[in-house]
């Protein structure tokens, strides 16, 4: 007679429960006993070569450069690293009595220091936007579903193995078993209608799609990508997915973009009609001109994307909201982190997009061209890496932005501001990605060439097209004074 059976036939008899180790369950070990699997577990692996893509959820397989894929995991892990281990218990010796959690091909002890290690560090490294344990939503949301789940906790556990194991260099052993089975827990869930447009089943391919392009997978990450987009599509749009998910809506459009370099989804209209991203409660309101006493360079002078001008003046009118200008304050109001977020998703939504002007100049294109890839980079900025790195797309935007900044004399002329904008965030972005001599060598040309003598002759520039205070345009100051006086200021010091 055929069973399904998984447990080996010892604990079958004895009606326990098998924990499925292999070649023998830790009961029979323990009783020194023969352990004969009938069926070969679901986590039971072969001694470990690796297979290649045993992540992909459909038969295609693709070659695995291992050399790209520990840079590209590396590099990922280095954007990420800047947010520190915080010193919490959480997670530490994560005890189960009742077996509660669910099962894996990894002993208990290592399945708990994973545990540990994501609740302490990963959730931090994937939203540092919240540095607290109490409202981090990889904290609070999501690992509350990851245990209820088996294809969400197989993934969950393999963010925080991978980057443990790719700082022990010591191969990917545990990450591999996890990544098999969670495969396979997926597999089985896609083939199940309702199962399939869960929320905890869009964040374990979402997130696979992240891991997948870091290990130099790509057709293999897009893939996934295709696949969320369908169950987003199903569910009636990201609107409806951030009914039940507020962190699934933001992370899909996130990842989907860092992954294809491109927007994936629609954004809302300015009244909130559509399916698409929407905007937060301060977009709406900011089409009018805020208090602030600042002196602000007209844009109609530059002749920029009809939609693009639109969007410069309702970030600045939002960012004048959170500055010392209008509140007269010594501290400024703070922009909440989760605010930043979705106005950065739905600024890149909007702007990443647009198609290059047409019928103008060669200059007015070349300006116009220069302001739509400096504005996007300036929302990554201060916004920071979330959920994965996106040095991949800062990398296209900044080439993009040089490419039409050679083409342009700097002089000093009506738009002066917009040069000193348009280089320092270039200058910025490109030391972000370790290709900054260039962008370094043209501020010293405008400093030299505009008489600018000081961070507070820069700022006033900055201010004139677009600003925002927050921890993250510190490093604007740093590069400018350094350019200024050859010194390298303490960034812990440095106030904006």
């Amino acid at each position: 007679m055929t069973t399904l059976r998984r447990s080996c036939s010892a604990c079958a008899r004895a009606k326990h429960r098998c924990d499925l180790q292999t070649p023998r369950c830790s009961r029979c070990v323990k009783r020194n006993t023969t352990c004969i699997f009938v069926n070969e577990p679901l986590t039971a692996k072969s001694p470990l070569p690796p297979a290649p893509n045993a992540s992909t959820i459909s038969t295609n397989r693709e070659a695995n450069d291992t050399n790209l894929s520990l840079v590209r995991l590396q590099s990922a892990r280095n954007h990420l690293s800047d947010t520190p281990e915080l010193p919490l218990t959480i997670g530490a010796g994560y005890h189960d009595p009742f077996d509660t959690l669910p099962q894996t091909g990894l002993p208990r002890a290592r399945v708990r220091g994973l545990i540990h290690h994501f609740l302490t560090k990963i959730a931090f490294q994937y939203y540092p936007l919240d540095l607290d344990p109490k409202t981090n939503p990889f904290v609070v949301s999501w690992w509350p579903l990851a245990l209820k789940d088996p294809a969400l906790f197989h993934v969950s556990l393999q963010t925080a193995s991978l980057d443990d194991e790719l700082l022990a260099q010591k191969g990917f052993a545990s990450s591999d078993i996890l990544m098999a089975d969670s495969v396979s827990l997926l597999r089985r869930k896609v083939e199940n209608p309702i199962l399939a447009i869960q929320d905890e089943t869009m964040d374990a391919v979402v997130t696979l799609a992240a891991i997948e392009y870091g290990k130099g997978n790509i057709q293999t990450s897009k893939m996934h990508i295709s696949g969320v987009k369908r169950m987003v599509e199903v569910r009636g749009g990201i609107q409806k997915v951030k009914e039940s998910s507020p962190i699934t809506a933001r992370m899909v459009p996130w990842v989907s973009m860092l992954v294809l370099g491109v927007p994936q989804f629609p954004t809302q209209d300015d009244e909130g009609f559509g399916d698409g991203i929407s905007a937060i409660s301060l977009w709406k309101d900011s089409s009018i001109a805020s208090c602030a006493a600042r002196s602000l360079m007209d844009l109609k002078s530059l002749h920029l994307n009809p939609v693009l001008e639109d969007t410069i003046t309702r970030l600045r009118n939002i960012f004048g909201k959170y500055s010392r200008h209008s509140t007269g304050l010594a501290t400024p109001l703070e922009l909440s982190s989760t605010d930043l977020h979705d106005l950065t998703c739905f600024v890149l939504h909007r702007l990443l997009p647009l198609p290059a002007i047409e019928d103008v100049n060669a200059l007015t294109a070349d300006i116009s061209d220069a302001m739509h890839c400096a504005t996007s980079i300036f929302m990554f900025i201060i916004h920071g890496h979330t959920y994965y790195t996106h040095i991949t797309i800062l990398n296209s935007l900044v080439l993009r932005l040089k490419t039409h900044l050679e083409c342009m004399e700097v002089s000093t002329n009506d738009i002066s501001p917009v040069f000193v904008w348009l280089h320092s965030v270039g200058m910025v972005a490109s030391t972000e990605i370790g290709d900054s001599q260039w962008f370094l060598d043209r501020a010293r040309l405008i400093a030299n060439t505009l008489d600018i003598r000081s961070w507070d002759d820069i700022l006033a520039n900055l201010e004139c097209v677009l600003w925002f205070h927050n921890s993250r345009t510190k490093s604007f100051k740093h590069q400018w004074v350094h350019i200024l006086t050859g010194e390298l200021p303490d960034l812990a010091k440095i106030g904006t």
